[in-house]
């Protein structure tokens, strides 16, 4: 059996017969990682990944105001940040599956959020935990204080064991650990700010309404965030009690970006693009700070390097801690059925412009999973706001009767992505070159997403029945009248006031 794999080239892939595929070396290879040898497992730097679960970089070290993030903030003073760092997927389990193999979602089959049967990857395909069980580390995943087991949330199957402990406690005399810290934090529900004066001065994207409950919870969207930041200090305050810092490599990030309700589960840089901080005392200059575009499948690559290990050829990923890397040309991502919504979204990003493909335009921005519409508040302003004719500018756009086939955007002039270029004829060499490039990766890909998924029909069920089990536990109809429903939101986010003042 043939499987077709991206190879670390943007454009080139390669044929893997799995019966002729050797397996990935079970010894320690002495390999050149800036140019000094590794010698031995006992030498060897721990490597601990801190994941933030929807992670924009609303971050003071980003610039960001209104928020306070000393322990992010210190994390990038004394290591390496990444302005444009972008996840393959704008959800956590497609982001993750890739994350965790440095192979893109659509070529391993895992690109539906949550399936509801998962498979085993294709061969020679295999999660960075076993290959850094396999070069000797000692593998954890925990949640927030390392007392758990961290969220994996993989849309494959692995029968082999996964991770050794919620925490490196258990782990040999010198034996290096690769950990894992999964942080809840900023996903929905957020943590309740109960701050009118924040709530009155957060700057919010241009194409969300401007309304006293969208910025309530943007405000505790940043509360939510600075707990982040605390739990993140906590974990470095642990590696420098037990003298463990100056032999960590600690990368921190987001799986995917802001959860809001036009940016997660979307193509727009508000779902794609996260924080990603690095730090390796001695070895990577403080408060470096880098423009160049990078996947978070390069995480992956870099964080085998190392260890000492080279990178094999199926990994998609490159090791953007060589000095020899100077980033890519474009990254791609890609978007398919989240819940009980039905869809398929590809695009390329340069540093300048990004292309955008809706492989469904008669399907309208406005049809959302009801795990969306259970958590999103500002969904709900935006349905009654256009219901009533008042919905103007850029938040109307979401709620055309169709989409654009092609959203052409540049990122630099247009941001917030409202502004499409697709028809401009002034830009009509970029959209060409850019719509090869992006059909070019489609076809090497072999684009698992034009495929109709298995069980499609009990997946739809099962999380239609979700949202309405959800929501009775509400004391609310699956089926209440958006007008309705804001009153409700008014209630839960303490605005009866406003709404009272308001015609």
């Amino acid at each position: 059996m043939l499987h077709v794999l991206r190879t670390k080239s943007n454009s080139s892939s390669i044929r893997v017969d799995k019966r002729n595929v050797a397996s990935v070396a079970l010894c320690v290879i002495v390999v050149l990682v800036f140019g000094t040898a590794v010698a031995s497992a006992a030498e060897r730097p721990n490597v601990v990944w801190i994941i933030a679960d929807d992670l924009s970089p609303e971050l003071g070290c980003y610039g960001y105001k209104g928020v306070s993030t000393p322990n992010m903030d210190r994390l990038a003073a004394d290591g390496r940040r990444y302005l444009n760092a972008f996840a393959t997927a704008p959800v956590c389990s497609s982001s993750r599956s890739a994350l965790i193999t440095s192979v893109t979602q659509i070529v391993t089959g895992t690109h539906q959020h949550r399936t509801s049967v998962k498979r085993p990857l294709p061969e020679p395909v295999t999660p960075l935990f076993e290959l850094m069980r396999r070069s000797g580390y000692f593998v954890c995943n925990g949640n927030s204080t390392l007392t758990k087991a961290g969220k994996t949330d993989y849309n494959f199957e692995w029968k082999g064991k996964a991770f050794d402990g919620v925490d490196w406690t258990s782990r040999q005399p010198g034996q290096p650990f690769f950990a894992q810290v999964q942080i809840k934090e900023p996903h929905r529900d957020f943590v309740t700010a109960q701050n009118r004066d924040r709530a009155a001065t957060v700057q919010i994207p241009s194409y969300y309404p401007e309304h006293p409950v969208v910025r309530a919870d943007w405000a505790n969207y940043l509360q939510s965030i600075e707990v982040l930041d605390q739990h993140v200090g906590r974990v470095l305050d642990r590696l420098d009690r037990e003298g463990l810092t100056d032999n960590t490599v600690v990368f921190f990030f987001g799986d995917h970006g802001r959860p809001h309700y036009r940016d997660k589960q979307w193509l727009y840089d508000g779902g794609l693009r996260v924080p990603l901080l690095i730090r390796w005392p001695g070895q990577l200059k403080a408060g470096a700070v880098h423009a160049e575009l990078v996947s978070l499948l390069d995480v992956t690559a870099a964080t085998l390097a190392v260890a000492g290990e080279e990178i094999p050829q199926w990994m998609e990923g490159r090791n953007l801690l060589d000095e020899n890397f100077h980033g890519r040309t474009e990254v791609f991502a890609a978007r398919d059925r989240c819940g009980n919504t039905v869809d398929r979204i590809r695009c390329i990003r340069t540093d300048r412009f990004k292309l955008i493909r809706n492989f469904h335009p008669d399907k309208p921005y406005s049809v959302q999973s009801g795990y969306k519409v259970l958590q999103y508040p500002g969904l709900t302003v935006a349905q009654v706001l256009h219901d009533r004719g008042e919905l103007v500018g850029p938040p109307a756009l979401f709620w055309a009767d169709r989409r654009p086939e092609y959203e052409l955007y540049d990122v630099v002039a247009d941001p917030d992505e409202v502004n499409n270029l697709a028809d401009d004829l002034e830009h009509a060499t970029t959209l060409a070159d850019l719509q090869h490039r992006l059909y070019a990766w489609i076809e090497a890909s072999h684009d698992q997403g034009a495929l109709v998924e298995p069980e499609l029909e009990a997946t739809i069920t099962s999380s239609e029945k979700w949202y309405a089990g959800r929501m009775k536990q509400r004391g609310l109809s699956a089926t209440i009248a958006p007008a309705k429903y804001l009153k409700w939101w008014e209630h839960q986010l303490g605005l009866q006031d406003e709404s009272r003042r308001r015609p």
